[in-house]
């Protein structure tokens, strides 16, 4: 079983959103489902950390589940800033049920089980002028990565951490965030968000502070999703 990972997969299958009009998006959906099906197998498992659907409402994303679902492997869904439709875990466990979605799961408070880890995160924030309620929103974010991080170490697992929003960009630094992944000595973090050859050029890309950071975006690995076993089993 591998474990592979890939962000801001940006579906409008039942929405006119289309992203083929920016740079390197052409033929985006073709590609990513040409690219998953050859890399990842029915045993293994995915993890999609944001920006999933540009649905503004749980019904308006069915198709974009259903494709998803259609995909090989478990999938394991965070939150993005772009995920308007994200609702109560509740309603969204439902509404799987009741369309027969069967492969996806959400990451949100919580964590899942790989062999000896735990998959953790949550979707993250920036605060590039210091608003006040950023920094509400930044508190928020870093207890429920805390809340993860830690149902991964009451299970006994090591976690490794998966983010939205990337806690280092440029010169800023989310330090509410990087404290709790120093605080639980977290060595591999997956983050997404960062779009364009600009974006990918000035988004930060190894080791800070102990701490190894990986960009996942779809349009950064050319939306073919990264297998990572290889961080887990040279971490054993």
């Amino acid at each position: 079983m591998s474990l592979f990972v890939i962000a801001d997969l940006h579906l409008s299958l039942s929405v006119d959103k289309p992203m083929d009009i920016f740079g390197g998006w052409d033929n985006y959906v073709n590609r990513l489902e040409e690219s998953w099906q050859c890399k990842v197998k029915p045993e293994d498992t995915v993890v999609i950390p944001g920006d999933f659907s540009w649905a503004m409402k749980l019904q308006d994303a069915l198709e974009d589940f259903k494709f998803l679902d259609r995909l090989n492997g478990k999938k394991i869904l965070s939150k993005g800033n772009h995920d308007y439709w994200w609702s109560s875990l509740q309603k969204m466990t439902k509404f799987f049920v009741d369309n027969n979605i069967n492969s996806i799961s959400f990451l949100h408070n919580n964590c899942y089980q790989y062999g000896n880890y735990g998959i953790c995160g949550t979707r993250g924030w920036i605060s590039e002028n210091g608003e006040t309620e950023d920094k509400k929103v930044l508190l928020r974010e870093a207890m429920r990565l805390e809340t993860s991080i830690t149902d991964a170490e009451k299970q006994g697992l090591k976690p490794l951490v998966f983010l939205h929003y990337p806690p280092i960009y440029l010169s800023g630094i989310n330090e509410e965030i990087m404290s709790v992944l120093r605080q639980h000595n977290i060595k591999e973090c997956f983050y997404g968000h960062i779009h364009g050859k600009k974006g990918h050029a000035c988004a930060f890309k190894g080791n800070y502070d102990g701490i190894n950071y990986h960009l996942i975006s779809s349009d950064y690995l050319q939306f073919v999703p990264l297998d990572i076993t290889k961080f887990v089993q040279s971490d054993e």
